[in-house]
């Protein structure tokens, strides 16, 4: 007997990315509800305890109110929202997060995806942090540019308004600057920073896809840590990732106005780390994604694979 898999959201951004790639799939039965039930709490309550995997695609509170609805059921979850991301008993979900972090999500009852920000800050860091190339207590920033999708139905109905003109905007804006934004707390967690980092992040006129820079400065690098070691690291823990690519270091750095194009990995699952020396010794680490794709349905994607006992990959165009 098939699987069960309940979407609860499925029509918001991330819960319709999730279904278009499910689409077709008959390696488990895809439950939804229907319009007019989508929120009522008996019908959602009656579909999360039948199923035996949820994905959670709500706002953070809503996320909350469904795991409550479960609670005492056999059902496992799997929550793209941020209420849990950092929650004790819930497992972190980014399969290249360590080694051994497919298996913990293999067997999770309760998984936490990760976000689109973090998922690109955590894959550059992590294993720079755990090389001892970069100290726990390093002072980070973190900035970027993603496409206005990635702040959900009211960001995209704001910058796709003919009267806003937002669309033809010359330059990113950026956002959150007066406030600790909501993926500060999985970064500085699962990267092993001992503090948060600052981050300031920016939307641009394109719908899809998400540019990270994390500058480090040559007076944060210990003696001898370079450009090239720094790469070497990142090169040696995803060597075997399907879905990261360490693209090659170029000294001098070989590029025009196109060559970081945030969209450059859109419609995939795939995720594009670079190394960029300066020559006064700093050193610039970027991510390329799809917001949509490995910064949230993509990833998500991943994580039920694995919880479900299929071939991670399945499904997801790289």
């Amino acid at each position: 007997m098939s699987p069960r898999v309940f979407i609860d959201g499925h029509l918001g951004t991330t819960g319709l990315r999730i279904r278009d790639w499910l689409s077709g799939r008959d390696d488990f039965e895809l439950c939804e509800l229907p319009e007019a039930l989508r929120k009522d709490a008996a019908a959602r309550r009656d579909a999360l305890r039948s199923a035996d995997l949820a994905v959670l695609c709500l706002p953070d509170d809503a996320a909350r109110e469904a795991v409550g609805l479960a609670e005492g059921s056999r059902v496992r979850i799997l929550d793209a929202s941020t209420a849990h991301r950092v929650a004790p008993g819930w497992v972190y979900g980014l399969p290249e997060l360590v080694a051994d972090q497919r298996e913990r999500i293999r067997g999770a009852a309760r998984v936490s995806n990760g976000g689109c920000w973090a998922t690109a800050a955590i894959l550059l860091l992590r294993p720079l942090v755990d090389a001892g190339l970069i100290a726990r207590d390093t002072p980070i920033s973190v900035h970027g540019v993603s496409g206005y999708s990635g702040g959900g139905r009211e960001m995209i109905a704001k910058w796709e308004d003919p009267a806003g003109g937002l669309l033809t905007h010359v330059y990113e804006a950026p956002y959150a600057l007066d406030r600790v934004h909501k993926h500060i707390a999985e970064i500085t967690r699962w990267s092993g920073l001992a503090h948060a980092p600052e981050f300031a992040p920016a939307v641009g006129p394109f719908r899809c896809g998400m540019r990270v820079q994390l500058p480090l400065h040559a007076a944060l690098l210990a003696s001898g840590v370079s450009g090239k070691s720094i790469w070497e690291a990142l090169a040696a823990r995803y060597r075997d990732e399907p879905f990261v690519r360490v693209l090659p270091i170029r000294e001098p750095l070989d590029s025009d106005e196109r060559s970081f194009d945030p969209r450059a990995c859109n419609d995939t699952n795939r995720i594009e780390l670079r190394v960029l020396p300066n020559p006064g010794g700093h050193v610039r680490l970027m991510a390329v994604l799809d917001n949509l794709g490995k910064g949230a349905a993509g990833l998500a994607i991943q994580n039920l694979n694995l919880m479900l006992g299929l071939s991670e990959t399945r499904g997801l165009p790289a």
